[in-house]
């Protein structure tokens, strides 16, 4: 599927991912089957060493974060066999509905992109908005898009999960 000012659509059961090349941003919607209280606690906390994974391409190992407005994060781990380290500043925080920060691998020069997040209770569960903006290489747009799939079906699969068990 091609949309006007769009190089990519990416459509899953549980993962919409759009990346608008005018702009260079990313725009992925998925549902959870989880409070947003829950699904906020993953998106800012060390859970995202659970769910920031692409087999075969990268595996976050560790996180730490101050999560408040002025806060910083840091996450690390290996990417396509190298060791990498990615982090910024939380820009706003409201639990458990917004949280926005910037986002930069370390020595890498220019300026950070930006991530937001929007949860929102949905009939039975959560949506999350993403929105990345920043990213003004193609290719860093495409991997990135690529990235943001497959942790959010990551995401989805531990939280149903999670659920699963607890209806035991």
């Amino acid at each position: 599927m091609r949309l006007e000012n769009t190089d990519t659509v990416t459509v899953t059961d549980t993962v919409s991912v759009m990346a608008n090349e005018a702009d260079g941003s990313l725009v992925a919607t998925v549902e959870v089957g989880a409070p947003p209280a829950r699904v906020f606690r993953a998106l800012a906390s060390d859970e995202i060493c659970q769910w920031w994974v692409r087999p075969g391409v990268f595996d976050t190992r560790e996180w730490s974060g101050d999560v408040r407005a002025g806060g910083r994060w840091q996450t690390s781990g290996v990417g396509r066999g190298h060791p990498y380290t990615l982090g910024g500043t939380f820009l706003e925080v409201d639990a458990p509905r917004r949280l926005v920060h910037t986002w930069q691998f370390a020595g890498r020069p220019g300026a950070p992109s930006t991530v937001s997040y929007d949860v929102e209770p949905i009939a039975g569960g959560t949506r999350v908005t993403l929105r990345h903006a920043g990213l003004a290489d193609p290719e860093a747009r495409t991997n990135t898009r690529i990235g943001w799939e497959t942790s959010f079906a990551r995401l989805v699969e531990i939280l149903a999960d999670e659920a699963q068990a607890r209806r035991g």
